[in-house]
């Protein structure tokens, strides 16, 4: 599988429980815009069988390159950011894991029983950051029980190996100059975006600005009957140059933090 073939299968994934990614593309192309993408979130958690050096695997052997690394005290989690070595135009690739270590003895007993509940084999199949839930998902006492503690290992329960949010490149859009100016435009035509640390997360300082919408709600048939719960979203950067006058090309933690919840369930009720 080449790097078009991934990165498309990663999008078909995405859009089949994000309806609002496409509601989205087709409002910008309508108003003569050409979408390109900034960056692709995968979420795992730290388990050596399924965890960052296991799901980067695909994207270096089509040619990425890991670049900048970081922590997420509260949320548990550590990331790393990854950059195609040839094709400046290829996504940023965004992969996080739960560091379990850090969590209840009940979260880390509850992933265990997870994964253990899966041969070996499905997590040596070369194509699994595209093979969402390999595990039976169909417990709310499970799902209802990683949520009290960690929203990020409930999504991860139900919706597995895939891409967890794709980013629309604001530089590259015509008719908007400001982050502010699209989010206007997303929030008059119906769209709730994450308010959590502000619409706007990060400065022209930091030389990032991201927003993001709040995630399509999906309908999960489990044992004890359907729940609508937070799927993926949809993010929008906007790049600053540095110095040396390129664009900055990494992320600013303390607004990804903030990022990641727009798949909460609480922000949903809000």
């Amino acid at each position: 599988m080449n790097k078009d073939q991934l990165l498309t299968k990663l999008w078909e994934q995405y859009a089949a429980i994000t309806p609002s990614a496409k509601k989205i593309h087709e409002l910008l192309e309508e108003k003569g815009e050409v979408i390109k993408n900034d960056h692709i979130a995968i979420r795992t958690f730290n388990d050596k069988r399924i965890n960052i050096e296991v799901l980067e695997k695909p994207f270096l052997n089509v040619g990425y390159e890991a670049k900048g690394e970081y922590n997420f005290e509260t949320k548990k989690l550590f990331a790393k950011h990854y950059e195609h070595a040839t094709d400046k135009d290829a996504p940023r690739i965004f992969i996080s894991e739960l560091e379990l270590e850090k969590c209840s003895a009940e979260l880390q007993e509850t992933v265990k029983d997870i994964l253990n509940s899966c041969d070996d084999d499905t997590f040596k199949n070369p194509e699994l950051v595209l093979s969402g839930s390999v595990w039976k998902a169909d417990s709310q006492k499970i799902y209802k029980s990683l949520l009290s503690e960690s929203e990020y290992a409930a999504w991860m329960y139900v919706y597995g190996f895939r891409a967890n949010h794709f980013t629309i490149n604001t530089n590259a859009l015509k008719d908007f100059e400001t982050l502010e100016e699209l989010n206007t435009f997303l929030e008059n035509n119906g769209w709730k975006l994450n308010e959590s640390g502000g619409k706007i997360k990060g400065t022209p300082e930091q030389l990032l600005e991201q927003s993001s919408t709040l995630a399509d709600l999906y309908t999960i048939d489990f044992e004890e009957g359907a729940l609508e719960i937070p799927s993926c979203y949809y993010e929008f950067a906007l790049r600053y140059p540095m110095s040396n006058g390129e664009l900055y090309q990494g992320f600013v933690a303390s607004s990804a933090d903030k990022i990641f919840e727009s798949t909460d369930v609480k922000l949903q009720k809000s």
